[in-house]
């Protein structure tokens, strides 16, 4: 590690100074520098990558390295936050340098608000390259890389891809053993990426730089694009659920989304520039974007095969600081939304085995209940459902023999359901799938009803 002393207020200009693939041992490196000397490199490892591509895919792999080159600069942009973007090694084109802007801006969201600063019109890239014509197909077969994150939703994709018959890896970034365990019961072929961030930025973090949430879905999705590009395979499947695209409604500041890059506008825009500028075959989609929250735990709820395996709880995750003993902490957001949603569709013994515990019945857990329902705070900053969904959920608790005498259950249905409208609190509405999504055609139809069964 160099020796570079970080001083925020000192840089200017943040550079993408070059990035690189070496076919021989399948590693990306990702180069970035700061105007006051501090240099990064980040390293990605691809198993399995050919030693050599023809022409197209060669050409596909180059474009891919290269959005994701500009996307995970995201993680060393934030720590100065500095007043000029500039780009050494390649110019981009004002399309791109749109799409970047936007992924910037709304992806470092809430690392903005909780840092008190404006980035609205701060973040420019500069547009140098002309608009290219569209890229051709890569010679891509059919088959699906399929982000797994060790939670329900990607078990979900995964299960429903196997039932229609496609083809698929299931691959996610970094060691977490939880994943692995996850990865592994599925059965299917794995591919297990990592990532080594820049050890600079965690001494940096130590000398007062910025820090925070960053799109992390919007990174690894640049990351799965240019795997599927070196595996020959023509799908990037995410597992992200309709409510992703809703964010948390701040007084004084508006909405702020925790999980902007897990939504439509992202997903919509990634997929376009991932057909316009790296393959015309390659498609990137979320399996679960017409589905909401509930709908995803009652498909889940199903089958019991991955209860002793999956976790959502996000502290199972975290790169540095403390871990949960079990698979399930119990306190946090994940936490309390995954145990609501799942409640309306398993068993109570069933959903206390997974959780070691009721968790809606300490009444120490009101706060946290009381955000997700949007009841006198805010939408957590986490990746989870809707208000209304956490409150229809409560509501068909309340109704409940097995639930309705539970501390949070009674005191949600004495204090909060007579402020309510009774007429948006079903859950069968919030059931139904809708239309908004780019899933292919030849899935759409089968996935659409094996969710209505």
């Amino acid at each position: 590690m160099s020796e570079y002393v970080f001083k925020r207020e000192a840089v200017n200009r943040f550079h993408f100074t070059e990035c690189a693939f070496d076919a021989a041992s399948g590693v990306a490196r990702l180069d970035y520098a700061f105007d006051t000397g501090g240099v990064f490199s980040e390293t990605i490892t691809f198993p399995g990558a050919p030693f050599t591509l023809d022409a197209r895919r060669a050409a596909a792999v180059q474009s891919a390295l290269r959005i994701l080159h500009l996307i995970a600069g995201v993680s060393y942009y934030k720590a100065a936050v500095p007043e000029k973007i500039v780009l050494d090694a390649y110019a981009i084109d004002a399309g791109t340098a749109a799409f970047l802007t936007e992924i910037y801006e709304n992806g470092l969201g809430e690392f903005a608000y909780r840092n008190g600063l404006k980035l609205r019109g701060k973040i420019v890239f500069p547009a140098e390259a002309p608009t290219p014509v569209p890229v051709s197909p890569a010679g891509l077969q059919a088959h699906a890389l399929v982000a797994i994150g060790g939670g329900k939703d990607s078990l979900v994709s995964i299960e429903s891809l196997r039932r229609v018959g496609v083809a698929q890896t299931v691959s996610w970034i970094g060691s977490a053993p939880l994943i692995r365990s996850c990865a592994e019961r599925t059965g299917l072929p794995l591919l297990n990426i990592s990532r080594q961030l820049a050890p600079e930025l965690f001494a940096m973090n130590k000398q007062g730089a910025l820090n925070g949430h960053i799109p992390v879905t919007a990174v690894n999705s640049a990351i799965l694009t240019l795997a599927a590009i070196l595996q020959g395979a023509d799908q990037v499947v995410f597992s992200n659920e309709r409510s992703a695209s809703y964010g948390s409604l701040i007084p004084g500041t508006g909405e702020v989304n925790h999980q902007w890059s897990k939504g439509w506008d992202f997903e919509r825009a990634f997929a376009a520039h991932v057909r316009s500028h790296i393959a015309a075959d390659l498609h990137y989609y979320s399996l679960l974007r017409p589905f909401s929250e509930l709908a995803v735990a009652r498909q889940f709820a199903k089958t019991d095969f991955y209860d002793a395996h999956f976790s959502s709880c996000n502290r199972n995750f975290h790169i540095l600081g403390e871990r949960p003993a079990q698979r399930w902490c119990g306190v946090c957001p994940k936490c309390h939304f995954v145990f609501l949603a799942l409640a309306p569709f398993m068993p109570k013994p069933r959903l206390m085995t997974i959780f070691g515990r009721n968790l809606l019945d300490e009444p120490a857990q009101i706060p946290g209940f009381d955000a997700l329902l949007e009841y006198q705070d805010h939408k957590p900053f986490e990746c989870v459902g809707e208000g209304r969904e956490s409150r229809a959920a409560m509501a068909a608790l309340a109704q409940s023999p097995s639930w309705r005498e539970d501390a949070i259950v009674r005191r949600f249905a004495d204090d909060i359901l007579p402020q309510l409208d009774a007429a948006e609190l079903p859950i069968a509405p919030l059931l139904v799938a809708v239309e908004e999504h780019a899933i292919p055609d030849s899935l759409w139809t089968s996935l659409r009803e094996s969710f209505r069964a």
